[in-house]
């Protein structure tokens, strides 16, 4: 009887630890997503030269940390300051000219103004010399016909025909003066005209000669390579003395302060993450280190599309395979000023979804 209420106890024992077993790996398992097809992500941005010429310092060991703004390598600078400098006095030159042009543009202004004005008087002396001419003629006319009538004398009809030639040679002289006037006038403002299209032309040089300088500048600019933010420079290319083509690569500088994760589930885990959802984050290399984070983002496109060659689904022998979805998980445990020693990108990691 005793031997049959042990067998019980024993049987009670198995069924409430089994129970309660399935019991907490039901618990545990629902309501998350995990994989461990995971990476800590950053920016690796490689540096390239900007110009063509000889290195002439690297300021870096390979695998060394620097800071935003350090400089990382420089080309030698003795042409292209020699250019900076020759753009300049090319630059001043410029301006200089474009001050004589306004120069010259306001006197032959001035110039073509007071012809101008000139011009406006001798208009009015014709108009005198005209009426006076008229007068004359008509007085002229008076003279003639009282002489025939015996009412006027020969020295009054000499007079009034000099009289008549001096107003004609007076308005002719008029309309010469004012002909000869006219053609100053018009040459004076061609002369400004000319002056003004020099001022549009000097000031489109100096442009020009602004443009070049600021060219110069910046290739001088771009004989120094500087670190883009605080990380590890590492995979140099190159060495002091080489030369070196615009474009080549010369070193990368890998962004230890801001990381993520990205992390590639199954497309079958895709239905329940969202963005904002928690995260638990286990880093292989940082045994006992629990991160948190939250769901950031969605990849375009499964990480197949990414690859060099995408596969090719219309082909006959098609062979499903359930892919992989990279997503962005935001790291709230670590900000950039406590990052600990040795989160680097590519590091592997573990990742727990919260789905409820």
């Amino acid at each position: 009887m005793k031997q049959k209420k042990k067998k019980g106890l024993i049987a009670a024992i198995v069924i409430l630890v089994v129970t309660g077993s399935g019991a907490w790996y039901w618990k545990s398992s629902t309501g998350y997503e995990t994989t461990d097809n995971a990476q800590i992500d950053g920016n690796i941005e490689s540096m390239r030269s900007g110009i063509t010429g000889y290195l002439e310092t690297i300021r870096f060991a390979d695998n060394e940390t620097v800071k935003a703004g350090d400089t990382l390598m420089v080309f030698n600078t003795t042409a292209l300051q020699a250019k900076v400098k020759q753009a300049e006095a090319v630059l001043e030159n410029a301006k200089a000219n474009l001050s004589v042009s306004d120069i010259k543009a306001l006197a032959s202004r001035e110039d073509a103004n007071a012809s101008f004005q000139n011009s406006k008087g001798s208009e009015q002396t014709i108009v005198i010399a005209k009426a006076n001419a008229e007068r004359a003629q008509q007085e002229f006319d008076r003279i003639t016909e009282l002489l025939k009538l015996k009412g006027a004398t020969q020295e009054q009809y000499e007079a009034a025909q000099n009289k008549l030639q001096v107003a004609r040679a007076d308005y002719a002289q008029a309309i010469s003066r004012q002909q000869s006037v006219a053609a100053t006038s018009l040459g004076l403002q061609s002369t400004a005209n000319a002056a003004h299209h020099q001022i549009t032309a000097s000031q489109a040089l100096v442009k020009q000669r602004e443009a070049e300088l600021a060219l110069a500048l910046d290739d001088l600019h771009h004989a120094y390579i500087i670190a883009p933010f605080d990380g590890i420079v590492t995979r140099r290319t190159v060495q002091t003395g080489q030369y070196v083509s615009t474009a080549q690569a010369l070193c990368a500088v890998i962004d230890t302060k801001h990381i993520w994760v990205t992390a590639n589930f199954k497309e079958t885990q895709l239905n329940s993450i969202r963005p904002g959802q928690e995260v638990e984050i286990k880093i292989d290399a940082m045994p006992g280190v629990t991160a948190k984070g939250k769901i950031e983002s969605f990849a375009g496109a499964t990480g197949a599309k990414f690859s060099l060659l995408p596969p090719d689904n219309s082909t006959g022998n098609f062979i499903k395979i359930t892919q992989r979805f990279p997503v962005r998980i935001r790291m709230d445990l670590f900000s950039p000023q406590n990052i600990p020693t040795g989160l680097y990108p590519g590091l592997s990691a573990f990742v727990k979804v919260k789905t409820l």
